[in-house]
């Protein structure tokens, strides 16, 4: 369950994602057109983090949050995904040419987020 704190900080996030998508997007494309995995998976972080590759520094980006990439292997080698669970994450992953699969860690707790390229019309 995500509270009002963590509504929040995705709204920021979203909002900083409109600057990054381009970004993001060519790094799933390269990801999977490389062979590295066909599950990139991009990691959504405030503070120093042990696992995936920086592509998007706060600092460099002036913003409150850092992307970093990464896989589902990755994930799966550092037990961010149990070997049990990572069925059930295939079957939920969407379509990576269409969302970005976010792992977006604040605090002491994690969530993953998939988040559309393209922005979402609102209905009138």
């Amino acid at each position: 369950m995500i509270d009002k704190e963590w509504e929040a900080q995705l709204e920021h996030l979203r909002g900083e994602l409109i600057l990054m998508k381009e970004s993001i997007r060519e790094t799933a494309v390269d990801i999977i057109k490389e062979g590295f995995s066909k599950y990139p998976i991009f990691i959504a972080h405030q503070d120093e983090i042990k696992v995936g590759e920086l592509i998007l520094d706060k600092e460099d980006m002036a913003t409150v949050w850092s992307i970093s990439a990464s896989t589902m292997e990755e994930f799966n080698e550092k037990a961010l995904i149990p070997e049990e669970k990572k069925k059930f994450f295939i079957t939920q992953y969407k379509n990576p040419k269409e969302f970005i699969c976010l792992f977006v860690i604040y605090k002491n707790s994690a969530h993953f987020v998939f988040v559309p390229y393209k922005a979402e019309q609102k209905q009138a």
